[in-house]
């Protein structure tokens, strides 16, 4: 009886081991599961505020584009813009808030609109854009458009030409390419509609 009892008694010790040694080994699976989301967490975090963040768009000055309230990723580290890009741009001392237009020329381009024609002219290229809704109209409060594009600046318009506060107006005139957060690159809401913007 007493090796019996001895017998049961190592078993149920052997037993509570095991338990001990599960619970352990559970308990340290979870803190590295949780110590590599917290890693990956803060990684993410560093790479919205260096490489690329959201921004919602405000407004229906990209229809038929960009519809208001999609919201977009915006790449911004490294960007230098080129003609076609979306951009999102602050121009802190006229506008409260961002704006979101299309790059139509950059630094030392020759750039005419025809308004009489609907023409928008580049180097001496009339640009093909499909993408645009309305005509290109002279605003109220229009600026000069220089011959061409100073260093360090850009000209944009939104695609729906008659109903965009952009380049064309003393409000917002040529832009700072300093003042360029970045370029849209795709839509992430609505899901209907993920995907690349251009």
């Amino acid at each position: 009886m007493a090796r019996k009892s001895e017998e049961n008694g190592k078993t149920v010790s052997a037993e509570i081991t095991d338990v001990k040694e599960e619970k352990f080994m559970f308990a340290t699976f979870l803190y590295d599961w949780a110590g590599t989301l917290l890693i990956a967490f803060a990684v993410l975090l560093l790479a919205m505020a260096f490489f690329c963040r959201q921004i919602t768009v405000n407004g229906d000055s990209m229809n038929n584009t960009l519809q208001n309230k999609d919201r977009l990723l915006v790449l911004s580290f490294m960007y230098t813009p080129r003609c076609g890009d979306i951009v999102v741009c602050t121009h802190g001392e006229n506008l409260d808030e961002p704006i979101i237009k299309r790059v139509i020329a950059v630094e030392g381009q020759h750039l005419e609109i025809d308004y009489m024609n609907d023409k928008v002219i580049v180097d001496g290229k009339v640009l093909d854009e499909d993408y645009i809704k309305g005509m290109t109209i002279r605003l109220p409060n229009s600026t000069r458009i220089p011959d061409v594009i100073p260093e360090g600046y850009v000209f944009v318009m939104g695609d729906n030409r008659e109903n965009s506060l952009d380049s064309r107006s003393r409000k917002v005139g040529l832009i700072p390419v300093e003042n360029i957060i970045g370029k849209a690159v795709y839509r992430i809401y609505p899901f209907e509609k993920f995907g690349e913007v251009g």
